[in-house]
């Protein structure tokens, strides 16, 4: 969600030299990300604690003098970084008592898309109204006719239960032939291989979960026609690579982090029980997350063959 406002720096700074700070494995991205002078890597388990954070700092103070240092996450670490790092203007949003490491802090804006709340902190440092945010990362990667599923989620609040997994993908293996490919980070692989060992019929069904390393998953991802997901990182990479995207959302405000590019997105919610949206990681109502187990199959499966069909050739 940082993309845009890494897009929309050269249009207020023109001519500027960009370099960005990413957490280790999360520095697969940059590549795909555009264009930046340095790349520092920060590796929490090689800096340890806050004097790991001071040591960090001062490595990027050595690479180069630094004008200007946007804090994006609220947290006290960050701004401890652009402090160490010394640079002449530290620009974040107040939180955490962070204010005496920021030179210019401000009051974080409400109701507004994490995309628009980093622009955010573009206009109010400069002053000035930024354009649309240009969520897109870069690949050269063609489209092929296949459906890439996720059903995972860090949050149990936000992960389809083994029965209902079990009931989209067999719903959407009767309604089309194409290829489907079912993901998962390598810890998700388990449940991944419940689900998969349960379905009617694997054939035409690729389990890869625990297979693909981050630059093989955004390949799979850039050239599916379409995703269908839980609310997740790879939902927003699939939308920011311009893959049509149907998300299910369970907890969490699809208002402030769903993928952001509207033109290849489309929000599922049950939108029905009193509890909903929440924000919590597991859902403390039911024993299972009912916001997902209520919604429709029929209008999952659905909505994701339609959106297939949406595909513009670009």
């Amino acid at each position: 969600m940082s993309v845009g406002f890494l897009n929309g720096l050269p249009l207020f700074f023109p001519g500027c030299e960009i370099s960005v700070i990413a957490k280790k494995g999360l520095h697969h991205l940059l590549p795909y990300f555009p264009s930046t002078k340095h790349q520092f890597i920060f590796n929490k388990e090689e800096y340890k604690g806050l004097g790991g954070l001071w040591k960090f700092g001062k490595e990027i103070k050595k690479a180069e003098q630094f004008d200007l240092f946007f804090c994006l996450p609220d947290s006290f670490s960050s701004a401890l970084m652009g402090f160490a790092a010394g640079a002449k203007k530290r620009v974040g949003y107040k939180k955490e008592l962070r204010n005496i490491l920021l030179t210019n802090s401000y009051t974080k804006p409400k109701a507004l898309h994490r995309v628009e709340e980093y622009i955010s902190l573009l206009e109010l440092y400069t002053k000035q109204k930024a354009p649309t945010p240009n969520v897109a990362l870069r690949h050269s990667f063609k489209k092929e006719n296949y459906i890439v599923v996720n059903v995972n989620s860090e949050a149990q609040s936000r992960r389809l239960t083994v029965p209902k997994a079990v009931e989209v993908i067999n719903d959407l293996r009767g309604k089309t032939e194409l290829p489907i490919y079912l993901i998962g980070a390598p810890k998700e692989k388990p449940f991944i291989n419940d689900v998969y060992t349960n379905l009617a019929t694997t054939e035409g069904i690729e389990n890869v979960a625990g297979k693909t390393d981050l630059p093989q998953l955004i390949q799979l991802l850039a050239s599916a026609r379409l995703m269908l997901t839980t609310d997740s990182g790879p939902a927003h990479l699939a939308n920011a690579l311009h893959t049509q995207t149907v998300v299910l959302f369970g907890a969490g405000n699809e208002a402030n982090t769903a993928p952001y590019n509207k033109d290849y997105n489309t929000v599922l919610r049950l939108g029905k029980l009193s509890c909903e949206p929440c924000t919590k990681n597991v859902c403390v109502k039911y024993e299972t997350p009912q916001c997902l187990v209520q919604l429709s199959t029929d209008k999952i499966v659905q909505t994701a063959i339609e959106k297939f069909n949406l595909y513009d050739g670009k």
